[in-house]
């Protein structure tokens, strides 16, 4: 046989081999790599908006437009607010809603949203820890725990915890807060009350207004118009009179004791130093309290903003 006979048979066994060999597998290629979407964190609006979307609040929020207190409430803060929702404006008697939704009554409606605001902001966790919590009228409110359900001033219910805001946290509750009523002096207490008259007149004839309008506290046993008619006849018009100054300030002194005495403790009592220096005497008898014997209390605890009444039924008379 001829050599390249040969070389062809050997070229077809080697080509042959070649195409029997298993193949190199493929080199996997990486798949790209995909990062996930971030979802972004819900936004919250401010209180006032809040409220407004919720549905609950239209009375309030036309109470807080009518006080020019929305842009407040919009503020940074925060706030806790205790809101009020319409079914809770509802139980307030008729009428009073358009009332205080007049421009007249634009101070009145003021006082009456801050004392639903709390400066901070307040959760229910933490609200649960308190006995009261000052508002931003500057009073307080009273927060009690009683049988797992949280009330303020003892009657209002929070009956929804913890709706967030950007600016702050609503607490929702069943009724209206009324703010405590503003106290008067002693002197205007005792004008307003209306029984006064004689006793007002004498203290501006002995020039005693400034003193109990004053911070004090004092505590006042006023006699009213009938307790200075029993004195005899001519006897308040003559001490009204310029000469008689110094008699009718012994008078009317005798009637104050320094500090705050409420009847609690007047009646643990024998007797109370007055600012005139003299001492009247004190009794219980049969449930009724007595002034040097005869003068009977006949209300207690009138109270004003510098100290408190005890309305009494005839005058004392300081000794001679």
């Amino acid at each position: 046989m001829k050599p390249f006979s040969y070389l062809s048979i050997l070229l077809v066994a080697i080509l042959a081999l070649a195409a029997c060999a298993p193949q190199p597998a493929p080199i996997p290629t990486a798949e790209p790599t995909v990062e996930p979407t971030a979802i972004p964190e819900p936004t919250l609006s401010d209180i006032v908006d809040t409220a407004v979307a919720d549905g609950r609040f239209t009375t309030l929020a036309a109470a807080l437009g009518a006080a020019d207190l929305v842009d407040t409430l919009k503020g940074e803060g925060p706030f806790t607010v205790f809101a009020p929702t319409d079914d809770a404006f509802a139980k307030l008697p008729e009428g009073t809603v358009e009332t205080l939704l007049l421009p007249e009554n634009l101070d009145q409606l003021k006082s009456i949203l801050l004392y639903h605001v709390v400066s901070g902001k307040v959760p229910a966790a933490d609200v649960v820890t308190l006995t009261s919590a000052d508002t931003v009228l500057g009073e307080a409110v009273t927060i009690k725990v009683d049988m797992g359900k949280v009330y303020l001033n003892d009657t209002v219910e929070v009956i929804i915890t913890d709706v967030e805001a950007s600016n702050g946290v609503i607490h929702v509750i069943d009724s209206v807060l009324l703010p405590p009523a503003k106290l008067s002096d002693i002197v205007d207490t005792a004008v307003a009350d209306g029984r006064f008259t004689t006793l007002a007149a004498a203290l501006g004839a002995a020039e005693l207004v400034d003193t109990l309008k004053g911070e004090g506290p004092f505590t006042v046993f006023a006699p009213t118009d009938d307790a200075f008619a029993k004195l005899p006849e001519g006897t308040v018009e003559t001490l009204l009179l310029p000469e008689n100054l110094d008699q009718l300030k012994s008078i009317l002194l005798y009637h104050v004791v320094s500090g705050k005495v409420m009847a609690s403790d007047v009646v643990t009592l024998t007797s109370a130093d007055t600012v005139l220096g003299e001492a009247v005497t004190i009794k219980v008898e049969d449930g009724k309290v007595y002034l040097n014997d005869t003068v009977e209390v006949i209300i207690t605890d009138v109270e004003a903003s510098n100290g408190v009444i005890h309305v009494i039924d005839a005058v004392l008379l300081p000794p001679q």
